[in-house]
């Protein structure tokens, strides 16, 4: 079996993970980052939508009530503050790369005014993202997927990874978790195959919390194959209109086509039960080719034209505002482990997020999570980073058990998901789809029983037990979660957090 050994290991190459690894890097650290696919990988290569900065000292606080509004009182306020208040400086950071930002901003849904900025039309993510890989010096290791954590002496130290040529076990001084979300679960989503909350799953198995899987927003403008048509595109002019040719949006918030996610999101799936069907009307959009040529290819691809009619649209599962909870710093509370990006959960999302401010957290807390990580390197207990050659386990360390499930289960779960936990929500539906979830067989094997397929299967199954649990617990709607039987808003806002088998209700910080 093949041993390697780093400082600072890093699970995913998306825009937290390979910003991450920038900044240790440049503090002269030892960096490796695994992969689960080819790269370009995760999610950041497919967000359409750009990065919403503050435009300067004034619009932060207009960007912060932003978002505090579209959190639905879930917003760590403190945490949205300090992200934002730090945002210019990685924008200064990312103009001095030379990436190719539009120098004027666009205004997206739940925004007061135009502030996200973009790359290369609807190619965004895959800018940023292929602009950072290409000033990264760490090695980055394709196909290559964490089934188990190690531990030793209560410390996360590094990772039992399957690789294309067997087994690898990596040891480290930290694990940045930056494995994405878990769109996967739902069966018409704009996520990535990879997106299987393999991060969420390892780090509730080494100890740390889970919060809030139950918001889980989904874009409300998707084509029949899951394709993402950017909220961008409503931004510059696209209408929503239902089957009667009726445009319908105003009708349901002042905010029209610009409303927040969730309420788009809503206002799609009621037209469509209404109406018999939603579209999106994109010809109002001026070079259109241009400016959004990845919007343009998909449609054209099923075969359906935007320069000539509207294109239907519905729901799809798009981004977890839940994840692994994390302090400002990204630290899990595990010693050893800490999380960036969609897996995890900062609180500045609270939830429902506001429009393209993910791309920003990956970049604030990619670079904190692992400038933490380094510093808890010289801290008790210390491992040194001047290890010898790795021949084996460190005494008194083992890898934990992986997480398994037979992936020919993973339909009939999707299924139920997308039926039950989907845009609008009710007990009873809930309450099937947890007792199917807790039907199915999961099981913890040895990781070098197991391969990528039946560990990606268990890590679902595991997140919709918890999903399905504080969806039914939630007995409110908030945000991206809507109860018909509690359609209003509880009083008091509150998390649902889980570790080990308990799930319990903890007041909001503030």
């Amino acid at each position: 079996m093949e041993h390697l050994e780093t400082d600072l290991l890093i699970l995913g190459a998306g825009v937290a993970g390979v910003y991450g690894a920038l900044a240790a890097e440049a503090r002269g650290a030892r960096v490796l980052l695994l992969s689960k696919d080819s790269l370009p990988s995760g999610a950041t290569p497919w967000a359409q939508g750009g990065v919403a900065f503050p435009l300067d000292e004034a619009d932060l606080e207009a960007h912060l009530q932003d978002t505090l509004r579209a959190g639905r009182g879930l917003v760590e306020e403190k945490v949205a503050r300090s992200i934002l208040e730090e945002a210019p400086r990685h924008l200064e950071r990312l103009l001095s790369m030379g990436l190719p930002f539009h120098a004027e901003p666009t205004r997206e849904g739940g925004h007061s005014r135009p502030r996200v900025r973009h790359l290369g039309g609807d190619r965004s993510g895959l800018l940023l993202l292929k602009g950072l890989l290409a000033r990264l010096r760490s090695p980055v290791l394709e196909g290559y997927q964490a089934v188990s954590l190690l531990l030793s002496g209560g410390r996360v130290a590094g990772a039992w990874v399957l690789s294309p040529k067997g087994p690898l076990l990596v040891r480290s001084g930290a694990v940045l978790l930056a494995t994405g979300g878990l769109g996967r679960l739902f069966p018409v989503t704009t996520n990535p195959r990879g997106a299987t909350g393999d991060g969420m799953a390892l780090a509730w198995r080494a100890g740390a919390t889970l919060r809030d899987l139950e918001f889980v927003q989904f874009h409300p403008t998707a084509l029949p194959d899951g394709s993402l048509i950017s909220e961008a595109c409503r931004g510059e002019g696209a209408v929503l209109l239902n089957a009667r040719g009726e445009r319908f949006m105003p009708r349901y918030d002042p905010q029209g086509e610009l409303a927040p996610r969730d309420v788009v999101a809503r206002a799609v799936h009621r037209e469509r039960e209404r109406t018999g069907g939603v579209y999106l009307d994109l010809r109002p959009i001026p070079n259109l080719r241009e400016r959004f040529p990845t919007v343009a290819a998909s449609a054209l691809a099923l075969g359906l034209d935007p320069f000539r009619e509207p294109l239907p649209v519905a729901p799809a599962a798009h981004y977890a505002m839940g994840g692994v909870k994390t302090d400002l710093l990204g630290f899990t509370g595990v010693p050893g482990l800490y999380a960036a990006g969609e897996v995890a959960s900062t609180g500045f999302h609270g939830a429902n997020r506001l429009a393209s401010n993910s791309l920003l957290e990956g970049l604030v807390m990619g670079e904190r999570a692992a400038l933490a990580a380094l510093e808890d390197l010289s801290t008790p207990p210390r491992l040194s980073p001047q290890w010898g050659p790795l021949k084996g386990l460190p005494k008194g360390a083992e890898p934990l058990p992986a997480l398994s499930l037979d992936p020919g289960l993973l339909p009939s779960l999707r299924e139920a998901m997308g039926q039950e936990a989907g845009v609008v929500r009710r007990g009873e539906g809930l309450g099937r789809a947890l007792a199917l979830a807790e039907e199915l067989p999961l099981e913890e094997r040895p990781p070098k029983e197991v391969g990528r397929e039946e560990v990606e299967a268990g890590s679902l199954l595991l997140l919709a037990r918890f999903l399905l649990q504080m969806a039914l617990l939630r007995r409110e709607s908030r945000g991206a979660h809507f109860r018909e039987d509690f359609p209003g808003e509880g009083e008091e806002a509150y998390h649902l957090e889980a570790q080990g088998q308990e799930v319990r209700r903890v007041p909001r910080l503030g």
